[in-house]
């Protein structure tokens, strides 16, 4: 295992290599040297704010180079950082007092003293000298470099503090899969708060090679001039790319749609990357027809990455063998467990009473709440959340996470969820963008499913909602996947009046 961490906080990168950022101000490209002479600049900053080893400073901001910035300098003095994402978290003194930062940085005004503003980042290390020379810093494995938070599809969101031994684990192994050289590009959008994200931009320092940072907004706008290698994305990002390059080509011909997705992707595409949230088998045909090569994995906060589909091991439908470092095991219930060798941590910093003892296990590992299989060659399939289950009124579990894969192949809907614990049949909540105007083409799809499902999973009564499932308005989490419990509080009343009729 390489130690990253180590690199990163202490190496000098070629300039011989790139960052470009598309954020606040346009786009922006740095030499990865320059990247690391500004961190430098950074680090001296902190330290004259008062930040030495140990000290937790929050960043609530989207993604923008001093994001990069303050977590490459915190590294550079083994500072914490506290990662908070954008819109679901306030700049608020009274979040520095509950998780024990010395400073937030943000990029909303606040007249909190402990909130430095984003803006004035970049004018103050102009002001600083041009090289400047810092201890070099040791990190052991079992150091916490930052503290992420989960998702929060339920509940209030669990901090995790990340050790260093599983990020360098994480890079590693997902290095001797896919063997980032100094020809790729990586291309990346989602929040900087989710720690993965940053691990391209560390891979890029030590392995040598192009990366490019943009907002989710400007994702589409970015990746058709940066010509990328390699895009690392959730399946929604790819579903609409999918319907961009299919409406671009006006046909299904596959020539015609490999033109149509060099045209939106650029012509250097190596493979595309994807995760976090199911991806559908028709999404996935779609991007292989193009000649792209499209390679879905598994992981989560607790476990980092725990299996990938890659060259030469793919398995259309897993989410791909276990990498490096993990073993992945099947419990008495079907639940995935997963088991480290460098675990990411072995319980939560923030959380209610007995959230770390229902998922992190006595041995160190981690019991997910995924239902998986393992075939005879080592793939693993994600057959749903064990909370996807519905319960009927006959006793009958339904795994509702292929209706609504199913549900989601018609034209006409967005995103959706299945529900109907305690009733005698099954409703659906559909977000569908053209409202009530969708509803024929939406019941002929549903008729056509129920054709060909066993009679507890078929769909019984459907509601059409106009308000879109969002992270903004807090119908999905950060990774784009649907916050159950929430859509169908949000539209309890609605759901219960449609399902007292029938379709």
């Amino acid at each position: 295992m390489e130690q990253i961490i180590n690199r990163v906080a202490n190496g000098r990168p070629s300039a011989a290599k790139s960052i470009a950022i598309y954020g606040p101000g346009g786009r922006t490209v740095l030499p990865l040297s320059e990247l690391d002479r500004l961190a430098r600049k950074m680090a001296v900053h902190l330290q004259r704010l008062g930040i030495s080893a140990g000290d937790r400073i929050g960043i609530v901001a989207r993604n923008r180079l001093e994001w990069l910035l303050l977590d490459l300098a915190a590294l550079k003095l083994k500072a914490v950082t506290a990662a908070f994402e954008a819109g679901k978290f306030p700049a608020t003194a009274a979040l520095a007092e509950r998780y024990g930062l010395r400073i937030i940085f943000s990029d909303e005004a606040s007249d909190a003293s402990c909130i430095q503003p984003m803006d004035n980042l970049l004018a103050t290390l102009e002001a600083l000298p041009q090289d400047i020379d810092l201890p070099p810093v040791a990190f052991a494995p079992d150091d916490v470099t930052t503290i992420k938070f989960t998702s929060g599809s339920t509940g209030e969101p669990k901090g995790l503090a990340a050790t260093v031994g599983s990020i360098d684990s994480s890079i590693t192994a997902t290095q001797a899969l896919f063997y980032h050289a100094p020809e790729d590009k990586l291309f990346i959008f989602l929040p900087l708060s989710l720690l993965q994200q940053r691990y391209w931009v560390y891979s890029a320092l030590v392995y040598g090679h192009d990366v490019v940072l943009s907002t989710y907004e400007l994702a589409y706008y970015a990746l058709s001039r940066e010509a990328p290698t390699v895009v690392m994305g959730v399946p929604a990002f790819f579903e609409t790319l999918r319907k961009a390059i299919a409406a671009r080509a006006g046909s299904d011909d596959p020539p015609a749609l490999r033109r149509a997705a060099i045209d939106t992707m650029g012509a250097r595409i190596r493979y595309l990357w994807t995760g976090s949230a199911p991806a559908s088998p028709d999404m996935l045909r779609f991007f292989e027809g193009c000649g792209t090569p499209i390679f879905e994995g598994y992981g989560m906060n607790e476990t980092c990455i725990v299996t990938k589909n890659a060259p030469g091991a793919h398995r259309r439908g897993s989410v791909g063998k276990p990498i490096d470092g993990k073993r992945v095991s099947i419990d008495e219930e079907g639940i995935v467990v997963v088991h480290s060798a460098f675990p990411v941590n072995t319980s939560y910093l923030f959380c209610a009473p007995g959230d770390s003892e229902r998922i992190f296990q006595p041995d160190g590992s981690v019991r997910t709440g995924d239902l998986g299989r393992i075939d005879e060659d080592g793939f693993l399939y994600i057959l749903g959340r064990a909370d996807d289950i519905v319960v009927l009124t006959n006793g009958r579990n339904v795994l509702v996470r292929t209706i609504e894969e199913k549900l989601r192949t018609c034209p006409e809907v967005e995103n959706c969820i299945v529900v109907g614990s305690g009733e005698d049949r099954l409703s659906a909540i559909l977000c569908a963008p053209h409202g009530e105007a969708a509803r024929d083409a939406i019941k002929r799809h549903i008729a056509d499913l129920n054709d060909t499902s066993r009679p507890d999973e078929r769909i019984g009564a459907f509601l059409i909602v106009d308000e879109p499932f969002s992270i903004e308005n807090g119908l999905l989490t950060s990774q784009y996947k649907p916050k159950r419990r929430a859509i169908q509080a949000r539209f309890a009343n609605e759901i219960t009046q449609a399902s007292r009729g029938a379709i």
